[in-house]
């Protein structure tokens, strides 16, 4: 099926930092799952509901992302026409300068476009559905904009945007990170808009010194545009700090989240990288763990997710713990509650204890 919308994923927030997982790359880079970026989870509901023209609006350190993502091909998005486009800034210096360049980009890609609506997603929150019925309701509506919502009984970090609607589910106000929220109707960061809609209010949005593109500057629209919701159910994950980070990562490894996640009839699509299977020595000690392919363990390992290509060594013990790709744990080591990024080595015997609230983070190409 050949959805009537265009989509747009927003890449990065600057004001959403990830410590040192976001040092390196933008926010939708950040690995998750054992194998995928978070961007992967939005992109893929896109293409399971017939969106095939994508513009990836970008803000810095996407190198990363552009290598994840290349021509799309994973996602069947590397066309003649249409497909994957990534909208980086036009930026004419090394240094960003504040100005709408990334707003350029972006309504530049879109004012030329064809279709009739536009879906629009952050990239800070997972999860897997089709956004046709949401298509459709947006239309029946004949509502300016509708934004997908829930009752905010999901695991994950602070909320973001809520939502004060009326039975209606008309958006009244919307609040950013209110100290005492006036409802539980959460924005989970996708909207549906009609896309000359959308390129009136970014154009206006320019000439009155807009400078950076967000959802809530199109919902805060509600005051003068028909703003609707439309709820859904199935369990969602936000990814706002290392804290929800860490505690999304080790709540997926729950059965729940895996059917909801992975397991559902829309299906993630990454990047494809072929790995030979996993070892696992005689010594070796695994519970409660997602091992992805390429590694060889040696140690013990529990309630941990380990990504390709890691090594974990003889005696060394993991519990809570999230490695990424290519990481090599020695003899002996201890590590909880840690999270350590990829093309790290934990040289013999070196004891890393971190909370469950405060995980500790390990920086991209490390020696510890």
């Amino acid at each position: 099926m050949i959805s009537k919308a265009i989509g747009l994923i927003l890449a990065d927030d600057p004001k959403i930092l990830l410590g040192e997982l976001t040092r390196p790359r933008a926010l939708s880079a950040i690995p998750f799952g054992g194998r995928y970026r978070l961007i992967d989870f939005n992109l893929s509901n896109m293409v399971h509901s017939g969106i095939n023209t994508i513009g990836i609006s970008t803000f810095t350190k996407y190198k990363s992302l552009m290598d994840h993502l290349g021509t799309g091909s994973p996602w069947d998005l590397d066309r003649k026409n249409q497909g994957l486009s990534i909208l980086a800034p036009y930026i004419s210096t090394d240094t960003y300068t504040g100005e709408a360049d990334d707003l350029l980009a972006i309504l530049h890609f879109f004012r030329h476009a064809s279709q009739e609506y536009m879906v629009i997603t952050r990239s800070d929150v997972l999860m897997t559905m089709t956004y046709n019925d949401m298509i459709r309701a947006h239309e029946e509506s004949d509502a300016d904009i509708t934004v997908l919502f829930n009752r905010d009984g999901s695991e994950g970090g602070e909320p973001n945007l809520i939502l004060d609607m009326d039975r209606q589910l008309r958006v009244k106000s919307v609040y950013q990170n209110p100290a005492r929220p006036v409802s539980d109707y959460r924005s989970l960061g996708v909207i549906v808009i009609r896309r000359q809609r959308f390129v009136d209010l970014i154009s206006e949005g320019i000439s009155r010194g807009l400078n950076v593109f967000t959802l809530a500057y199109l919902l805060r629209q509600c005051d003068h545009l028909d703003v609707r919701g439309f709820e859904y159910r199935a369990p969602v994950m936000y990814i706002n700090d290392i804290a929800s980070y860490f505690r999304s990562t080790m709540l997926s490894l729950e059965e729940r989240y895996q059917e909801a996640l992975y397991h559902g009839s829309c299906p993630v699509y990454t990047k494809v990288k072929d790995e030979a299977p996993t070892i696992y020595t005689a010594d070796a000690y695994v519970q409660d763990s997602m091992i992805s392919d390429g590694c060889l363990i040696d140690g013990e390992i529990r309630h941990s997710m380990l990504f390709r290509g890691v090594t974990v060594a003889k005696s060394a013990r993991l519990k809570n713990c999230i490695v990424f790709q290519n990481t090599y744990i020695s003899e002996a080591c201890e590590l909880e509650n840690v999270i350590i990024d990829k093309n790290c080595i934990i040289r013999p015997g070196i004891k890393l204890i971190g909370q469950e609230q405060y995980p500790m983070v390990i920086g991209k190409g490390a020696i510890v």
